[in-house]
């Protein structure tokens, strides 16, 4: 088999492999693995059919500040929009329609009555009808404390009776239109272009549909053995009722949190949640929680997953650090508070999208990114040594064709798209004469511009684009929010970028060479002044930066990189965790800046954990081929397959694993696809 033939092969199994990683991941429903979906939205929260918006906790808004947040601000861009007062020509013609009436959908509706619209709220349970199933006297906190609330709805710490209490107090003296018991059954659209909803008791028409229904009403489940039986529940309505009990509650949300701490007055309580830290509750309820497991009220157990409800005994895996351990925990009662699932038939029966849903043709998009690479080998006159501009055509039609195809709603063509964009970028990156096909042979001199060679302006494209996206996060996450800590945090990421993985490999180590920064000495050692790019080694350590070890390093480099690897990381490692990967590391940083406008779209669930496994196989392989290569001269027998673990390494890890296949998976699993799922030293730490 020549090169080209293996090249094209290994470029259709990985462009097949990236969509079957995407599809394994993002197939199984929500449910107890974690995994999360939402609908697919416009920022202002339009959904992908023209005119019906998705708000509140359906949006990923499940604080109740911020669903109001949500109601206010979508009557906001409705009222921007030209034409959205209909005129009553009938009772049942709306401007908008509000399909629930909890906090986002009663703010909307208050909304949209100030700003003279006709409305009308649909409700298919009653008022509130979330808080309304809050256990008995829950407190409901006005967090978070540094946004101000937007709209009429009142909203502070309280009671739920009281909050209920008031809000009713509220729909009446503003006489809202409300509509309760009524449920939401079929949207449609007339050749107006307006919506005809259809209701268990009647039929309505309007201009704009808001859906503010939550997802409350579908309880998530953890799907293991006897979760079904009489004494597991996944709701706590009464938590007065049960006295001198063994409950259990799962869960690591402020729903779990706050049912832990309640039942605990007069229950032995254990509370089981499979992440390593309570990252998602209020402060006062992690304090809270905290002072009851020191006080022995409450038994917490991180890293743990209930396995099986038995008779009267549950089977509890813990994570630790020797492995995994099981626990029988006998109980009377258990909870599962894990959250709610997404009302997934009711979105796709209203034909709304959902993020990560996978829509159109994948042979088409397959045929099109092919096309693009066989128009790209016939231009550069790989067939017979002669160009055709016909090829050239070939590729700018297919590429067009992927375009209109994924604007249209296929999104195989975005990732084929993707694929060819990245593969172009890291196929010819490979060096001069290595390219991959259909860019052998020239690929690299056809991107090396101004005298500067293809390596050094990839550096340039991705040092732009962390600071281009560096400085959208920073502002996103740490100006607009508020906090030190992400400010701090994305300046790192940028600097340590622009210094030490640009402006000292490209230019500061030849400086140093050139006016004997580094003594004459080592300025006038070629094994030294000839290689600037160790000085990548400077922050990558190995296995991360493979090479430290190989390609007759001097004895700096050897010595800083067994210092870097074996004492420095493994220190800062002890007192700052993996925090290397979010401050300081260049792949994780352009998974933390550029990768964070698809942040929402990292997997969650068991299959994406298992896939985790594979960052234990790439650095098991690290070990493995650097073991060979040092010892090759020794070995005698093993020369062979350590070069040749050498080169799959080369290609199949630093080229595939780190370059193509994470970045064109970025808009489909988000940022952080090499750092999670192959970084040999984010498993080594």
């Amino acid at each position: 088999m020549n090169q080209t033939t293996a090249d094209t092969n290994l470029l259709l199994r990985s462009w097949l492999w990236a969509n079957s990683l995407t599809r394994d991941i993002f197939s199984s429903p929500t449910g107890s693995d974690g995994s999360y979906e939402r609908p697919a939205l416009k920022d202002n929260k339009e959904s992908s059919i023209p005119g019906l918006y998705v708000i509140g906790d359906l949006a990923g808004a499940p604080v109740i500040k911020l669903a109001m947040t949500d109601g206010y601000n979508v009557i906001e861009t409705i009222n921007r929009e030209p034409g959205t007062k209909l005129g009553r020509e009938s009772e049942n013609i709306y401007d908008v329609i509000i399909v629930g009436a909890g906090a986002a959908g009663l703010n909307a509706a208050l909304a949209a009555q100030e700003r003279g619209f006709s409305y009308l709220i649909l409700e298919k349970g009653k008022l509130a009808n979330t808080i309304e199933n809050f256990p008995e006297g829950k407190w409901i906190y006005a967090e978070p404390d540094d946004t101000p609330p937007k709209g009429k709805l009142w909203l502070d710490g309280a009671t739920k009776e009281d909050l209920v209490e008031r809000w009713h107090a509220i729909v009446k003296d503003n006489q809202l239109e409300i509509r309760t018991e009524e449920e939401l059954t079929e949207i449609t659209k007339d050749s107006a272009g307006l919506f005809e909803i259809t209701t268990s008791k009647g039929k309505y028409t309007a201009g704009r549909i808001v859906l503010a229904t939550g997802q409350r009403g579908n309880p998530r489940q953890l799907n293991v053995p006897g979760e079904d039986q009489e004494p597991v529940y996944h709701r706590l309505y009464s938590p007065t009722k049960y006295k001198d009990e063994n409950i259990i509650v799962v869960g690591g949300g402020n729903s779990a949190v706050e049912a832990a701490l309640t039942l605990s007055e007069k229950n032995n309580v254990v509370l089981s949640y499979r992440g390593s830290e309570f990252g998602r509750v209020f402060k006062d309820n992690l304090s809270q929680i905290s002072a009851a497991e020191q006080a022995g009220k409450v038994r917490v157990v991180l890293n743990s997953q209930i396995e099986e409800f038995g008779d009267g005994t549950a089977k509890l895996n813990i994570k630790n650090e020797a492995g995994y351990s099981t626990e029988e925990l006998p109980f009377h009662h258990a909870f599962v508070l894990i959250g709610a699932e997404l009302p997934v038939r009711f979105l796709n029966k209203l034909g709304v999208r959902l993020e990560n849903e996978w829509r159109g043709s994948l042979l088409s998009a397959l045929g099109l990114t092919a096309a693009i690479f066989i128009g790209l080998w016939l231009f550069a006159g790989m067939l017979n040594g002669a160009k055709h501009l016909g090829g050239l055509a070939l590729a700018l039609a297919a590429t067009a064709g992927l375009v209109i195809s994924g604007s249209k709603g296929n999104r195989y063509a975005w990732l084929g798209l993707s694929f060819f964009a990245w593969y172009t970028i890291y196929g010819a990156k490979v060096g001069k004469g290595q390219e991959f096909w259909p860019y052998a042979g020239g690929g690299y001199e056809l991107l090396s511009l101004g005298g500067r060679p293809w390596a050094f302006w990839y550096t340039v494209i991705y040092t732009a684009l962390m600071i281009i996206f560096g400085v959208k996060a920073l502002k996103r996450w740490g100006i607009e929010k508020r906090d030190r800590f992400q400010i701090w945090r994305y300046i790192s990421l940028i600097s340590f970028q622009v210094v030490f993985f640009f402006l000292v490999p490209e230019f500061l180590f030849q400086y140093a060479v050139k006016y004997q920064w580094v003594g004459e000495s080592l300025a006038q050692n070629p094994q030294f002044a000839d290689q600037a790019w160790r000085s990548y080694g400077i922050v990558y350590a190995w296995p991360l930066f493979f090479y430290t070890f190989f390609y007759d390093p001097h004895q700096i480099w050897v010595v800083w990189g067994v210092l870097l690897t074996f004492l420095v990381i493994p220190i800062f490692v002890l007192f700052n965790g993996k925090r290397y990967c979010s401050w300081i590391c260049g792949c994780g940083g352009l998974a933390e800046t550029f990768g964070d406008r698809w942040r929402h779209l990292a997997p969650k669930g068991k299959t994406a954990i298992k896939w985790e496994k594979m960052g234990s196989a790439v650095l098991i392989l690290a070990v493995l081929v650097t073991l060979g290569i040092l010892l090759k001269d020794i070995v005698g027998f093993i020369r062979s397959p350590a070069e040749r673990g050498m080169w799959f390494y080369r290609i199949i890890i630093d080229v595939w694993l780190v370059g193509i296949l994470p970045v064109t998976l970025y808009p489909f699993m988000g940022g952080k696809v090499w750092c999670r799922y192959w970084c040999p030293l984010a498993k080594l730490m």
